[in-house]
C-alpha cells in the first residue's frame, strides 16, 4: 500500500436482478428499485440501484483489492448518475494516503450516462503476526 497506486478497474454488468437483489437484501422496498412500471410514473426511464447495494459494491472492490485480512473503516460515498439496467459500472481507485496498515482510496464509479458513485474508503490491513 502506498500513495498513488491505482487499483485495477472492475466492470460490473448491472442486471434486473442485481438491482432487485441488492434492494431486497438491504431491505429497501422502494418500488424505484423493483417495478419499472412504477419507476417509470415517478420520472424515471427504469428500475436504478439503490444506494446500500453501491456501497457494497464499492466495499467488495476495495477488500477484492486488499484481500481477505482487510477491514473497512470508513466508507463516504455519494451517488450521481444512475445505475440502470443494461449498464455497466466500472470501478477504479487511487491510494491517495497511506500510513502503516491503513490506507485511504479515492473511489469512482461511472457507467454509460456519467459518475455513478464517488468518494473514499478508509481500509486497515493488519500485517500477518507471527
Amino acid at each position: 500500500m502506498r500513495a498513488g497506486e491505482e487499483l485495477p478497474p472492475l466492470e460490473i454488468e448491472i442486471t434486473r436482478t442485481l438491482i432487485v437483489a441488492g434492494a431486497i437484501a438491504s431491505r429497501d422496498y422502494q418500488d424505484v428499485h423493483h417495478d419499472a412500471e412504477l419507476a417509470r410514473l415517478k420520472g424515471s426511464p427504469d428500475i436504478f440501484m439503490n444506494i446500500l447495494t453501491t456501497n457494497g459494491l464499492v466495499g467488495r472492490y476495495i477488500t477484492d483489492h486488499f484481500g481477505p485480512r482487510a477491514v473497512l473503516r470508513k466508507v463516504a460515498i455519494r451517488l450521481g448518475a444512475p445505475n440502470y439496467p443494461g449498464d455497466t459500472m466500472v470501478l477504479t481507485g487511487r491510494v491517495e494516503e497511506a500510513a502503516g496498515d491503513t490506507a485511504t482510496v479515492r473511489v469512482l464509479g461511472t457507467n454509460g450516462i456519467g459518475r455513478h458513485v464517488t468518494g473514499t474508503v478508509t481500509v486497515a490491513v493488519p500485517r500477518e503476526v507471527g
